[in-house]
């Protein structure tokens, strides 16, 4: 019901997590990071692309995301990586659904809850290693309070993980490192957790030897992920597309937008999109974006609006109001790379994908063919 949307490619996903499998071999697991609506892909048909492809594990930020993927998956093991609020736990642990647990008294609520229920709660303890986000402190009263909730009835602790901040290789080194001293040293008591997780997906790329038993890979996933420069490129699976829904000539000194922000130096002809910051094609790149049109480049001019954003058509005369404008994405033809759009918002390629919002729907295909389609607002 409008001419703004995502083309999700389940083809590419699929490809490029053979290519992580390839990479890491067959004994290691892969969790794969679904979290922010899957970076925009639409977390139900992405999960349901990669299950099938054989993915080990889908992995979350938060409950509510674990709940939309539980209501389609039963069987899957779903990880929430990062905190849930004490009152909550009996809802993830009734659903079967692996609580990250960084506290003591968090995991003994959690065994009474399993207690009550009858049932063994798995989970993963999180170890700060240096990002300072969520996790224990890499000390020796966290061995003593690892080795307590070890002790707890009704708890299995699966996994154990921390995260690379990525600064350099030094860093890195030294924050695997640590989180491989306390694993040493949990062993030394007895403890052997089966599942030591550390590297991301650029993690997985550059540290072999750090992959252990489980990577958890995001924008891998998607095509995100820039390669070693000797490597074939990931395959991006979203394109971001949109059609123009008038086109107009304005005269020389004649604005644009809101502030006048673009003055035709010259008569032009503009175009607008049905788009805007809304729908997370962002309002930074006011005067930076560029999007293709009849395979060609098209500068975006004036302020980008919440809904709606205009486009200098000028070298472009044949295009008329139903044609296709291509914001993000396009292979194999001409395309605007992720890269280059993260660029000239002065982002990362993740934001880019991430806040896409779902207001915009998604169109999912797979060879070559039109499988599923998501409009969040009227479904």
């Amino acid at each position: 019901m409008r001419n703004t949307w995502l083309e999700i490619n389940l083809d590419n996903i699929k490809y490029n997590l053979q290519r992580a499998r390839e990479l890491i071999g067959p004994k290691i697991k892969i969790a794969a990071v679904l979290k922010a609506n899957a970076y925009g892909h639409g977390s139900v048909y992405t999960a349901k692309a990669l299950i099938e492809e054989g993915i080990d594990m889908l992995a979350v930020a938060c409950l509510s995301e674990a709940i939309e993927l539980r209501r389609e998956y039963t069987n899957i093991p779903i990880l929430i990586m990062g905190f849930t609020e004490d009152e909550h736990l009996r809802i993830a642990a009734q659903k079967n659904i692996t609580l990250t647990i960084f506290s003591l008294e968090q995991a003994k609520l959690l065994s009474d809850i399993g207690k009550e229920i009858n049932k063994n709660i798995k989970i993963h303890i999180k170890v700060n290693t240096g990002m300072n986000r969520i996790g224990f402190r890499a000390n020796k009263e966290t061995i003593n309070t690892i080795e307590e909730i070890h002790s707890f009835g009704n708890i299995i602790i699966e996994g154990i993980f921390s995260h690379l901040a990525l600064k350099n290789a030094d860093t890195d080194r030294e924050q695997f490192e640590i989180f491989m001293e306390i694993v040493k040293k949990l062993e030394s008591r007895g403890i052997f957790i089966e599942l030591k997780h550390i590297c991301d997906g650029i993690g997985m790329v550059y540290y072999p030897d750090y992959r252990l038993d489980m990577v958890r890979i995001g924008s891998f996933i998607y095509g995100g992920q820039t390669l070693k420069k000797e490597a074939e490129p990931l395959r991006l699976a979203m394109t971001f597309k949109t059609k123009i829904s008038q086109v107009k000539e304005i005269e020389k000194g004649e604005g644009v937008g809101y502030d006048y922000d673009f003055v035709a130096p010259d008569k032009c002809i503009v175009g607008t999109l049905p788009v805007g910051y809304a729908d997370g094609y962002m309002r930074c790149l006011t005067g930076k974006g560029e999007v293709i049109v009849r395979g060609k480049r098209a500068s975006v001019i004036g302020k980008i609006c919440m809904d709606q954003l205009m486009i200098d058509l000028t070298n472009i005369p044949e295009a008329k109001p139903g044609d296709e404008a291509i914001l993000l994405g396009g292979y194999p033809g001409p395309s605007i790379p992720l890269a280059e759009l993260a660029e000239k918002a002065n982002t990362n390629k993740n934001e880019i994908l991430s806040i896409i919002s779902r207001r915009v729907p998604r169109i999912y295909t797979e060879d070559h063919k039109n499988v599923a389609q998501v409009d969040y607002l009227l479904d």
